[in-house]
């Protein structure tokens, strides 16, 4: 059964949904219908080719996810959820089955490292540390680790657009490296209609645009990584019950499937991943 959470009147939520479940898709942000043969089927679909702009969204599946986890990146690898996890003397990385929410592989962080966001670059899995300094760099079919590198900064959250990885240090600027070497190559603030925007936490890239969470809310923002323009906002507000709130930290995970066009999020602690499609919010 999917769910929604309106962000606008309760009319037009209704009128937007029930179209969504009608023809399989969202409503673009400039009013036109993309052909049914252009767009995923809604049972996949994640919504962002097909937006812009601000939105809501629908729960498409809902997953179980590790209550004990305290999710610090999530990442979809050619069909492999990869999840890091944080906190002293419990950081991990590991290989997750979606529909169990169990993990099956599991590499532990030192105990004085607290593990943050991570990336899977090539063959390889990239695992931030917040306040070490430190990355470790792991095979990413065996997860043992082959090497490591280090930056200036604290580590929170780390994505890749295909020539550049990005990282995100709970400031309200995005670090460029290079792959290889992991020099950092540049640097852009992220703001919102001229006002920085700071907390950038988990990050994810998909369609062009980083997709960052905002540490202690339940909004992403749509960043242009070239600019550092917020070009809209994901509102996920209303995703976890409020009995279920009561045990579970904030929202923080972020994962893109580009082979199926999935997106999925989740949070510290949280009973629940779920995978969303997102729905435009029309404003008058």
């Amino acid at each position: 059964m999917e769910t929604t959470v309106p962000r606008c009147s309760p009319l037009m939520m209704s009128i937007l949904c029930f179209a969504a479940l009608l023809i399989g898709q969202c409503i673009p942000a400039d009013g036109s219908a993309a052909s049914p043969e252009d767009t995923p089927p809604l049972a996949e679909s994640s919504g962002l080719a097909q937006s812009r702009g601000d939105c809501t969204y629908v729960v498409l599946r809902t997953f179980p996810h590790d209550p004990e986890a305290f999710t610090q990146g999530l990442t979809f690898d050619n069909g492999t959820l990869y999840e890091s996890t944080g906190l002293l003397r419990r950081s991990t990385l590991r290989k997750v089955d979606l529909e169990s929410g169990a993990p099956y592989q599991i590499r532990y962080l030192p105990d004085t490292a607290f593990g943050e966001g991570i990336e899977v670059i090539g063959d390889r899995v990239i695992q931030l540390t917040w306040q070490n300094k430190v990355a470790y760099v792991y095979d990413k079919n065996t997860l043992d680790k082959i090497g490591e590198f280090s930056y200036d900064t604290e580590g929170w959250g780390i994505t890749h657009d295909g020539a550049r990885i990005i990282m995100s240090d709970g400031s309200s600027r995005l670090y460029f490296r290079d792959p290889h070497t992991f020099e950092q190559t540049g640097m852009v603030t992220v703001r919102h209609q001229g006002s920085p925007v700071r907390r950038l936490n988990e990050l994810e890239y998909a369609h062009g645009e980083v997709l960052a969470n905002v540490f202690q809310t339940d909004r992403i923002a749509r960043i242009n990584p070239d600019t550092g323009n917020v070009t809209g906002w994901i509102h996920l507000d209303g995703l976890l019950n409020p009995q279920e709130r009561r045990n579970a930290d904030v929202l923080n995970g972020i994962a893109y499937d580009a082979g199926k066009d999935r997106l999925f999020v989740t949070g510290k602690l949280w009973p629940k991943l779920f995978q969303i499609r997102l729905v435009p919010i029309v404003r008058p």
